[in-house]
Order: structure tokens, then sequence, then C-alpha cells
């Protein structure tokens, strides 16, 4: 009982331990986007199928070059005659033969020129590089998808936030108002108008809850992230606003783009395919070795009391004479193929330049607009400011606050937009670039 108890609690630790690493490394409390997009190169479903797929090409290709390593075979065999068979000799029938027969074969066989196996070996190292490329496809739409939902969910945090501030000044404001109605001041339009922005300001922030809701479960499910973990995101502003910066000047460079590779591989995999159809012209070569066992008597038991051995070595060449020209016809369709990917990466090429002076385009003017925008915010601050205290003072109407503090938020809700435009207009322009980083 006390091994028992013993073995108990070893089992019960480890399994505690192994249980809280592993909730440690679900919990991200407070994430960067870097954590983000590393979190999601460990979980995210489809990187991990990526990852398995390449284990399985080495594999495949493993498998194939097993056929240049000689190759043994066993074959045992054990046969019974009934009755024996009779021929013709001498004028008379005799019968030949015994009635109990066993043989055990062993075989060997040692490619010196297969195609079949010469392609597998020759391109192996680009088998292996396409379904790397892949991978690297499957990560570079990972790491955009994941930047700009983390930047979709600053945004709506951010307007939150706006959010609160305008209803702690429509508050403060309800409340000038209602000390004016009840002062005689003015009529009670004033208190129904601050009463109708704050309702309107207070639906506003619950759609806006709502909607960040359900922009942490698209970011949880990009990152393959579990729903009853926490998460929340972390953030620097300032280190926000130096990340918006991006050199315009930039060339393009097609081999950076994961595409292009991808395509090149792809050319590499079909002129090995090309010299395949080639090799046809060639003949198979192989050599052959064999041992046998021979066992014969007519009573079973002393059959295998002497064995009848031969063995033989020897060279074998196959080739194919005629076929019809389907050997020719096969290089024609390869060299064609070939030709077909050139044209294909030159129309790649032209779809890179278009995608990246979209981007650039988008980039640019967004640039425009978020410099534009964030000189909005201080002039409507100071504006609404101005005018609150001009209404206390009985100068303004309570029309004009309500101007000022709708433009106040509009340029501050339109800032921050402008913003997060911005930087996912920028992880658009480092895609077309093939700069996109993780």
């Amino acid at each position: 009982m006390r091994k028992v108890f013993i073995i108990t609690g070893i089992i019960f630790c480890f399994s505690f331990k192994g249980l809280t690493q592993s909730l440690q490394d679900a919990a991200l409390p407070n994430a960067t986007l870097s954590d983000c997009i590393q979190y999601a190169l460990k979980h995210q479903p489809a990187i991990q199928q990526s990852l398995i797929d390449e284990k399985i090409v080495r594999e495949t290709i493993r498998t194939r070059l097993a056929d240049w390593l000689p190759q043994l075979n066993l074959d045992a065999s054990y046969q019974h005659n009934f009755q024996l068979p009779t021929n013709f000799f001498g004028g008379n029938f005799v019968s030949s033969g015994s009635h109990h027969i066993s043989a055990v074969d062993f075989a060997a066989t040692q490619n010196i020129f297969d195609r079949d196996v010469l392609l597998a070996l020759r391109s192996s190292g680009d088998v292996k590089q396409a379904a790397r490329q892949i991978t690297d496809s499957t990560t570079i739409g990972m790491v955009a998808g994941v930047s700009k939902a983390f930047y979709d969910i600053l945004l709506t945090q951010k307007q939150l936030s706006v959010l609160d501030e305008d209803i702690v000044r429509l508050n403060r404001s309800l409340e000038d108002a209602y000390n004016q109605y009840k002062g005689g001041i003015v009529d009670k339009t004033d208190y129904k108008r601050a009463t109708i922005s704050l309702n309107n300001a207070k639906a506003q922030r619950k759609q806006q809850q709502d909607l960040l809701t359900s922009k942490y479960f698209y970011l949880r499910q990009l990152m393959g992230y579990p729903d009853s973990a926490y998460l929340q995101l972390q953030y620097d502003s300032l280190e926000l606003e130096r990340e918006t910066s991006l050199d315009t000047l930039q060339e393009i460079n097609y081999g950076a783009r994961i595409e292009y590779r991808l395509l090149q591989t792809e050319k590499n995999l079909q002129q090995y395919n090309l010299k395949y159809y080639k090799w046809s012209f060639l003949p198979n070569v192989s050599a052959f070795g064999n041992y046998n066992l021979n066992y014969i008597n007519n009573n079973f038991g002393k059959l295998y009391s002497r064995s009848f051995p031969n063995s033989n070595v020897g060279v074998q060449l196959a080739f194919p004479i005629f076929q019809g020209g389907k050997r020719i016809f096969q290089v024609r369709a390869a060299e064609w193929q070939v030709k077909r990917l050139d044209w294909e990466m030159t129309s790649l090429q032209n779809i890179i330049r278009t995608e990246y002076a979209q981007a650039m385009a988008l980039y640019k003017g967004n640039l425009a607009n978020y410099e534009a925008l964030k000189e909005n915010v201080q002039l409507a601050s100071e504006v609404y400011n101005v005018i609150r205290l001009q209404y206390q003072q009985g100068i303004k109407t309570y029309l004009d606050v309500i101007i000022a503090e709708s433009d106040l938020r509009s340029s501050q809700l339109n800032f921050y937009a402008a913003l997060y435009q911005l930087l996912q207009s920028k992880i658009d322009v480092q895609k077309a670039l093939g700069t996109l980083s993780w």
C-alpha cells in the first residue's frame, strides 16, 4: 500500500506540473503583437498542418530513395503432388518427380540506373524546399491576419475609450444644463438635448463593446487560442505611432515574394520532369543474385534431410524499343509546361507590381489623412473647452456645445481609425514587397 501511495503521489505531482505548465503556455494576460504571432506559430492549426505536411514530404522522399538500396527478398514454398506427372520416355509411360517438393529462394537486386529513382534523388531538395515555402506562405498569411486583427481590436478599444470620455463630458454637460434649467436661465430644451446626446453615446458604446467581444473571438481563431483562457492585449500608443513609418522609396524585389519563389521551385521541378521523360530513352539497368534451396523427397519426414541448391548472379537491361512515339510526345508536353511557367511568372510579376502600387497608394493616402486628423484632435479639444466655458457664462447656446462636443468625438474617433488604417496599410505594403517578418 505504501508503494501504491508513493507511485500515485509521484504521478499526481507530474500531472499537476504538466497541467500548470499547459495553463501557463495557454494564457496571455498581457499579449503584445509579437506574443500573439509567436503563439499562433505554435498553436495555429493551419501552421501545424503545414509543418506536418513537410514531415510527410520528407518521409515520402525517403521512401522513394530507399529503392537505391539493395532489395532483399525471401520466398518459401511447399508442394504436395497427389499424382506424379507422367512422361513418355523410351516407348514407355514413366511417372517422374516426387510427392513432396519444397523450395527456399533468396533474391537480391540492386538498381544501377532507374529513371524513377534518379528523379527522386535529383528533385528531393526542391521538393523539400517547396514544402517549406508552402509553410512560409501559410505563415505570412497568418502573420498579416493576426496583425490586422490585433490592430482592429486596439482601434475598438480606443473607440471605447473615446466614448467613455465623451460620456463623462456629456454627464457634465447634462449637469450644467440641468442646473441652469433649475436656475431659470434656460428652458428645459437644453436639458433634454443633453439627455438625448448622453443616451446616444451610451448606446454607441454598448455596440462597440459587443463588437469588441466578437473581434477577440476572431483573433483567438487566428491564433489557435483556447476560448477558456484569458487574453488581454498590451500596447504602447507612442510605439504604435512610431511603427507607422515606412520607406516609400523601396523597389520591388520579385524574389522576396513567397509566391514568386514557389513558382521558381515549381519550374525547377518541372525541368526535372522534362529530364525524366528524356531519360525514358535510356535503358533501366539492375543487378540481381539468387540462391535457391530445393528439397525433393517422396517421404515427407525426410523432405528436409537433403537440399539441392543452385545460385546465380546477373545483370538485367530493360529497354523499350518502340512505343508509338509516346516518349517524344511526353518530352514535348513537358517542354511546353516549362514555357507555360515562364509566362505564369511574367503574369505574377505584373500582379505584384499592381499590388505594390495599390498598397503604396493606400498607405500614402492614409498617412496624409492621419497627419491631418492628428491636428484636428487638438483643435477640436480647444474649441470644445472654449465653447463650454462660454456656455457656462451664457455667451453661447447649448446647441453650440453639442456641435463642439460632436466635433471633438468625431475627430478623436477619426484619428484613431486613421492610425490603425495606416498600420494595416503598412502591413499590405510589406506583404506586397515580401518583407513582412515574424
